[in-house]
């Protein structure tokens, strides 16, 4: 169903939450005027790939894995820092198709997640109010009346750091880095000792012989493309619309339009109002859509939203996001659940056990539990079990260095710990090792299921 009112600045004709106060309007037009021609970041065939990949988690045929930074940094930015998020999600893809027993489609938080929403316009420190940091794409981090000053010619600086991103990434998972025979070396050195480590090792032994014994019987990287190269996707919350209907582009094939900033991307729990502009513009675009749904979600706000954004309720379009938190989600989760499957809606549910378990540390450093996460995503797969729906994928906030930022896991990071090695802009993210614990438990509380 087509909506024949939609055009991609259609948005502008809507209430929009959470956009930044830009001070030279001239100036934003002249930037988002240029990035109108910049070529595509995705193309329409790879975000056409997701959907159908999409549609098998949809039906239970495979599940999806999306993770990656809280918000990108245009500082923190290099080839090492890029190949190890993309080591994170292999190793824990490798670990997940092993223990589920079917696909997983690899989604990143990476390539253009550059903006966040703020509870608050302005941010307060000794008696002075700046504007809130809005990600690196609107201003800078630093406490100061320049750097917090909203400036449009970052989002250029976010398309270009962007399109850099992605070159690598297409390289490392089309060249050879993401073959399966290259299992062990996607093991970081101070992951290895940790007793997740171990057993990923041991699990990765487990699957270099398999692979040798397929090279015995003729099945090899040549004749098997799926061996040596691997599909990743990228995401982001769309939550600058200036930027995401600058990248809008119609596909020469179909006609249709595509927002070509990511091939997948999600609202955010402050901009889901179905009257709002963040509903109206993704509206109109072909991409795989995710929502965030948090305790305040009723059946009526989700079935609205199914409405607007799905109304062909089609497989692989539409991903509801839980973010409900450990102790709200048994009291919330299992209504929407019962809503929207009465109605026959076609949805991918994935968890987000993270944006609900954040909280203030003695040291006053945001933090959030690897106990809390894992009691979420526990519960997600129980409550899923008791409905008899599909629990289709997780969605995560980590890194591949070695930071000190969420307490808990195999390695035991202590709320003492945070300010040794605290990196983050935003929001707290796990490191390797703790995304190897969480990995195990889905694949442990998937497979218990089936027994």
């Amino acid at each position: 169903m087509t909506n024949n009112n939609w055009y991609p600045n259609s948005w502008k004709k809507f209430t929009a939450l959470q956009q930044p106060n830009w001070p030279d309007q001239a100036a934003l037009e002249e930037a988002t005027k240029r990035m109108g021609v910049y070529p595509p970041l995705v193309f329409a065939g790879e975000v056409r790939s997701l959907k159908a990949h999409l549609a098998q988690v949809a039906k239970g045929e495979a599940f999806l894995l999306q993770g990656g930074d809280c918000a990108e940094s245009f500082n923190d930015f290099s080839a090492d820092a890029i190949r190890d998020k993309l080591k994170v999600l292999l190793q824990m893809s490798i670990i997940l198709t092993q223990g589920l027993s079917k696909p997983v489609v690899k989604v990143g938080r990476i390539a253009g997640q550059f903006a966040k929403p703020r509870s608050s316009d302005t941010e307060t420190q000794d008696g002075v109010s700046l504007p809130s940091f809005r990600g690196e794409s609107v201003n800078a981090p630093y406490f100061s009346e320049e750097a917090r000053q909203p400036d449009p010619t970052r989002l250029e600086r976010a398309y270009f750091q962007s399109a850099s991103t992605l070159n690598l990434l297409r390289a490392l998972t089309s060249g050879g880095y993401a073959d399966l025979n290259q299992v062990h070396e996607w093991n970081q050195d101070f992951v290895k000792k940790s007793p997740q480590g171990k057993r990923y090792s041991e699990l990765a032994d487990k699957l270099s012989e398999a692979l040798r014994f397929m090279q015995v019987v003729g099945i090899n990287a040549v004749n098997t493309p799926a061996i040596h190269e691997i599909e990743y996707f990228t995401s982001h919350e769309a939550l600058i619309l200036e930027y995401e209907s600058a990248l809008t582009r119609r596909d020469s094939l179909t006609g249709d339009f595509y927002d070509c900033s990511a091939h997948m991307l999600w609202i955010g729990e402050r901009t889901r109002q179905v009257d709002g502009a963040h509903v109206e513009f993704l509206s109109g675009v072909k991409n795989p859509i995710g929502v965030k749904i948090g305790p305040t979600a009723t059946v009526s706000d989700l079935l609205s939203l199914c409405d607007r954004l799905n109304p062909d309720n089609e497989p692989g379009r539409l991903t509801f996001i839980s973010r409900f938190g450990h102790e709200k989600i048994q009291e919330s989760f299992p209504a929407l659940l019962r809503g929207v499957a009465r109605e026959g809606r076609e949805i991918i549910w994935s968890c987000d056990p993270m944006h609900g378990n954040t909280y203030s540390s003695p040291s006053g450093l945001k933090t959030r539990s690897i106990d809390h996460i894992l009691a979420e995503i526990n519960h997600f797969f129980l409550i899923h079990r008791s409905e008899g729906t599909l629990p289709g994928g997780i969605h995560f906030e980590l890194t591949g260095t070695n930071v000190t930022e969420c307490v808990g896991g195999s390695q035991e990071v202590f709320e003492d710990d945070l300010k040794d090695r605290y990196e983050t802009t935003c929001d707290p993210r796990l490191n390797a090792a703790q995304s190897l614990d969480i990995a195990f438990l889905v694949a442990e509380t998937m497979q218990n299921g089936k027994r």
